[in-house]
C-alpha cells in the first residue's frame, strides 16, 4: 500500500526523529538516503522502518529485497510524504529508523598496545563531527568520546558528513571528560592535547604508544581543566598570519601524523 497522506502516523513518527530531544525519547534516529542505508545493511545495523518511493524501489530492487527480509518494517511512500519525513531539501529517495547506539564505556574496544582514541570537548558543527569520525576510521581510531555539551552524534548531518563510517566507530557522549581521561591514563594511555600556545609540535611527540588525542570547540578550544590532565600539549605550526584551523583538520593532522609514525 502506498503511503500519500501528509497526515498518516508515520509522519509524526518520522517528524519527532528530526529533533535531540525526539531522539533521545523515541532510542532511534534518522538514515536518510541510499549511501547511508547500503552502509547500515553492511554491518547489520538495526534498523526498525524504511520509507521509500516507488521509483526508488524501481531502481534498487535488490536492496529493498534484502531489506525486506532484514528490517520489521518496510513502507512506499510518495515523493511529497518523503519529502516530510527527511530533513534534506532534496531527499534521494529513501528515510530509514535506526536504533540508537547508547554506546557506554563497558562496551568500547579493550585498551590494546597500538591504541589510538580520539575525543572533542563542546564541537558544535554537526559537519565537523561527521568528517572527524569518517578520519578516524580511516586512520584506525578505536573510540571516540564526545562531551555531552557536543552536538548530538546521531544528528542526521553527522551521519551524511561520516559518509556512512558512522556504523563503524565505537563513540560515546560522556557526561565527564576529565574522568574519561583519568581513567584511560590509570590504564597506560597518554594524552595529546592541542593548544595553539604550546611549546611543543605534534610531530615531537610519541604516538606509537597508546594515545587518545584531545580537541576542543571550533572557537574556544579546551577548557582548562582538560587540558591540565593532559601528559603533552600541542600545537600544530601555522603560517601565513592564520589564526587557527579547523576542528575536523587539525584532528586530520593530528591522526595522519600518529599513523606516520606508526608505519
Amino acid at each position: 500500500m502506498l503511503i500519500s497522506s501528509r497526515n498518516n502516523p508515520l509522519v509524526k513518527y518520522f517528524r519527532q526523529l528530526h529533533t535531540p530531544k525526539g531522539r533521545r525519547e523515541a532510542g532511534l534516529f534518522l538514515l536518510e538516503g541510499t549511501h547511508l542505508l547500503i552502509e547500515a545493511l553492511a554491518v547489520n545495523y538495526p534498523l526498525e522502518t524504511i520509507c521509500a518511493t516507488p521509483q526508488w524501489q524501481e531502481r534498487h530492487e535488490e536492496l529493498w529485497g534484502k531489506a525486506i527480509n532484514l528490517v520489521p518494517r518496510v513502507e512506499l511512500v510518495t515523493d511529497e510524504v518523503l519529502q516530510v519525513l527527511a530533513t534534506t531539501v532534496q531527499p534521494d529517495g529513501v528515510v530509514a529508523t535506526a536504533v540508537s547506539s547508547s554506546a557506554h564505556e563497558e562496551n568500547l574496544p579493550p585498551i590494546a598496545p597500538n591504541f589510538l582514541g580520539l575525543a572533542g570537548e563542546t564541537l558544535q558543527d554537526p559537519g565537523n563531527v561527521g568528517t572527524m569520525i569518517r578520519t578516524a576510521v580511516a586512520t584506525g581510531v578505536r573510540s571516540l568520546w564526545l562531551s555531552r555539551d557536543s552536538v548530538d552524534s546521531e544528528n542526521p548531518k553527522v551521519l551524511r558528513a561520516s559518509a556512512g563510517q558512522w556504523f563503524r566507530l565505537a563513540m560515546v557522549t560522556a557526561p565527564d571528560l576529565g574522568e574519561v581521561v583519568r581513567s584511560l591514563q590509570a590504564q597506560g594511555v597518554q594524552v595529546v592535547a592541542t593548544n595553539p600556545r604550546a611549546e611543543l609540535t605534534h610531530w615531537q611527540v610519541d604516538f606509537t604508544v597508546p594515545t587518545l588525542i584531545l580537541l576542543g570547540n571550533e572557537g574556544a578550544g579546551l577548557s582548562s581543566e582538560l587540558l591540565s590532565l593532559a601528559d603533552k600539549q600541542v600545537q600544530i605550526p601555522l603560517l601565513g598570519g592564520v589564526e587557527s584551523l579547523n576542528v575536523a583538520i587539525s584532528s586530520a593532522v593530528m591522526l595522519y601524523e600518529a599513523q606516520r609514525q606508526r608505519q
